[in-house]
């Protein structure tokens, strides 16, 4: 029977994009949803604080979710999660500190008691209707990071989560190449492999050589020293903290982020902090430079983080001050370039040496690189490949890799969000397509900002708005008061007072003319004000601002 059946794989994020991770596994009459990140919004995106994938395939089908599983807890992998229990309250697998990460966020949300967490280790299987899903250990830029083994009656699916062959890795063992190896000898049915880093060469380094740099860095350094690293990366934390203990400094954690997973962290076993080396912010003043280092966010550069906010002079408890040493030891995610080359200029000015990774090796990658991902599809041996995990170049350039380690193109599919890759024991295709995109989270608002609204926004910053505001009689349609002109973000009235004269002007004649061919619905005089508007301020300034017509009937 299983030979006439499909298993569906549909991408709900996560391909052709960098964040919002999120796949649906579909056989028969059972789903299970492998991770549930979001991602951060970009220039096009104006007043956005997140973005999460679009679940309605899920909310739609919701009968036959079995669970959620999690391979790591990086943002771009759980961040979705509270949005998404709001819609289908379904089980989540994870391993320790995943899911411990995953507490945080749920109980900033108060859904922590409404939630069925359940905990797993590497070598564990959990079975999720037709499906058994085992857990294989990676290394990663986080702790407790693993593969996926997809057991199915059409066989086996291979998903690697984001990984690197990390021989020397700060906590617990290397990745488990020998399960590769023994899944691959058993015959695997498809590969899903990570793609990030897959345009560098070579091998991805070891975390201990950043260990090595920053030992360098705190042996000769006599000031200050503030890391700005993500929050998630304990393995970094863990060396920093090191670092400084060997040294005689205290260590501050600024940022709520940090603070709360190095609190996770600590509290599960996954960091080891000596006594007395870690101490609260407020109490910084009591040290001298020599004797003190801070850990914060901000390694991207954004706008709110701690170190921006140190950086402009917009932190409460932390001032940069000349001589300070920033290391920024992280490398900037897509389209994060310019906010952090901001900060970094910034931080100069204020006399602090700046330590980024275009100067020296203090940040490795958690992805693996050529050499690495040649291994995976040398060990695994798969019958089908899907590239995951990155930006179209990424997915392109890994399935030609594939086919440089001698795979079939025909045996090779580059998926996109909301398209079903289709497999049977024998082929692999896409075929069809189902709702997905981005839900646009702006404060308490999820999925009511969209296209038109951004498009206005984007209108707003680029061109301003001229409001109109007109009195009119509800008997006669007469004007009894007005036209006002009123101009934010376009033009300053003070230096354009006749620019502005003008403009009452042209408004009042557009008025009289609608009155004089009676017309006297609203719509039709709103519709006459922006037009003539528009094309006076466009012949003027060579500018579009938004016309806003408000007409009050008295």
């Amino acid at each position: 029977m299983a030979k006439n059946q499909k298993l569906k794989i549909i991408p709900l994020g996560g391909l052709n994009e960098i964040g919002k991770n999120m796949t649906v596994f579909e056989y028969e009459n059972d789903i299970f949803v492998l991770d549930c990140g979001m991602a951060f919004p970009d220039e096009s995106m104006p007043g956005i604080d997140t973005v999460i994938p679009d679940i309605s395939y899920l909310v739609k089908n919701k009968h036959k979710i079995r669970g959620i599983v999690i391979t790591h807890g990086h943002e771009d992998h759980i961040g979705a999660i509270p949005y998404f229990l709001k819609e289908l309250n379904v089980p989540i697998y994870g391993t320790r500190l995943t899911l411990g990460l995953v507490e945080v966020k749920l109980k900033e949300f108060n859904m922590l008691s409404k939630t069925k967490l359940h905990r797993v280790k590497a070598g564990d299987t959990v079975k999720l209707g037709n499906f058994k899903v085992e857990f294989i250990h990676t290394n990663h830029s986080i702790a407790g990071a693993v593969a996926l083994a997809i057991h199915t009656p059409l066989g086996t699916v291979v998903h690697t989560g984001d990984f690197k062959v990390d021989s020397t890795p700060i906590e617990g063992e290397m990745i488990d190449l020998a399960r590769f190896g023994e899944l691959g000898r058993r015959g695997v049915l498809a590969l899903m492999s990570d793609s990030t880093n897959v345009e560098r060469g070579g091998f991805t380094m070891s975390e201990r050589t950043v260990g090595d740099t920053l030992d360098e860095y705190f042996r000769n350094c006599r000031s200050r020293i503030i890391v700005a690293t993500f929050a998630s990366n304990i393995h970094r934390v863990q060396q920093i903290i090191n670092c400084a203990s060997r040294y005689g400094r205290r260590v501050a954690i600024s940022g709520r982020s940090m603070e709360n997973v190095v609190e996770v962290a600590s509290t599960l076993g996954y960091m080891k902090i000596p006594d007395k080396v870690l101490i609260s912010i407020d109490d910084i003043k009591k040290y001298k430079p020599h004797q003190l280092v801070i850990i914060t966010t901000g390694s991207q550069g954004e706008a709110m983080s701690a170190l921006s906010r140190m950086a402009f002079s917009d932190h409460r408890k932390v001032e940069i001050t000349k001589g300070d040493l920033v290391i920024v030891s992280a490398s900037p995610i897509p389209g994060n370039e310019k906010a952090i080359s901001t900060v970094i200029n910034e931080l100069f000015k204020k006399g602090a040496d700046v330590v980024y990774k275009s100067l020296e090796n203090i940040h490795v990658s958690g992805h693996a690189c050529q050499e690495e991902l040649k291994l995976i599809l040398s060990l695994v041996k798969p019958k089908f490949f899907i590239p995951v995990h990155g930006e179209f170049r990424h997915l392109k350039q890994h399935a030609a890799l594939a086919e440089k380690m001698g795979m079939k193109p025909k045996n090779i599919i580059v998926g996109d969000i909301g398209k079903v890759v289709e497999l049977t024991q024998n082929t692999c295709k896409l075929g069809g397509n189902v709702p997905a995109g981005a839900v646009l989270i702006d404060g308490l608002g999820v999925g009511d900002v969209g296209n038109i609204v951004l498009r206005d926004r984007k209108h707003l910053a680029e061109d301003g708005i001229i409001v109109v505001v007109v009195t009119m009689s509800k008997l006669d349609g007469s004007i009894l008061s007005g036209p006002d002109v009123i101009s934010r973000g376009f033009v300053y009235v003070r230096e354009s007072v006749d620019l502005m004269d003008e403009a009452k002007m042209v408004a009042q004649r557009a008025l009289i003319k609608c009155a004089d061919n009676n017309k006297k619905d609203w719509a039709s005089l709103k519709s006459s004000l922006k037009t003539s508007m528009g094309d006076f301020m466009y012949t003027k300034t060579k500018r579009k601002p938004m016309i806003l017509p408000i007409i009050m009937e008295v």
